[in-house]
């Protein structure tokens, strides 16, 4: 029997949201450390930004879930994918260095790292029959895998 949507959306969640990833990062330093753009590569366009849908998914999700209201919505990027680039998605608590934006209601923090990779990003939730999940628009990016979730600037 298939899993239920619910019980997808779940286990992408908590792929997404990894808690070992400070730990990672107390061992190995900043995955960002290593990563350079081409100084040929122009970033522009606005802050971070989500689409209606995506903007309502993150609303449900927080509300399936249950989460703290001083959680936000993370956005940022790590080095590995097919394309070089990989998104990061999830929630977590502000600190001090976070860009904060709002967007569709819902507050988003993104590490200064990382802004110059997100850039004018839109983060999309199609839940139609070609595409379900969260999905990344992204003007900088120069080449992105087949299944978008990874990018090259």
């Amino acid at each position: 029997m298939p899993a239920e949507p619910e019980d997808n959306l779940d286990s992408v969640i908590a792929d997404l949201v990894d808690d070992d990833d400070d730990e990672n990062m107390e061992q190995n330093g900043s995955p960002l450390e290593e990563m350079q753009a081409s100084a040929e590569v122009e970033f522009s366009g606005p802050a971070v930004q989500l689409t209606e849908r995506g903007a309502d998914q993150v609303r449900h999700i927080r509300e399936d879930e249950d989460l703290d209201e001083d959680l936000c919505l993370r956005v940022a990027v790590e080095g590995g994918g097919c394309s070089g680039l990989s998104y990061k998605l999830g929630f977590d608590y502000e600190s001090e260095e976070d860009e904060v934006i709002i967007s569709q209601g819902i507050k988003i923090i993104v590490d200064p790292k990382h802004m110059m990779y997100l850039k004018g990003i839109s983060v999309d939730y199609p839940d139609g029959l070609d595409a379900r999940g969260f999905t990344f628009d992204n003007p900088n990016a120069s080449e992105t895998c087949g299944c978008g979730s990874s990018f090259a600037t």
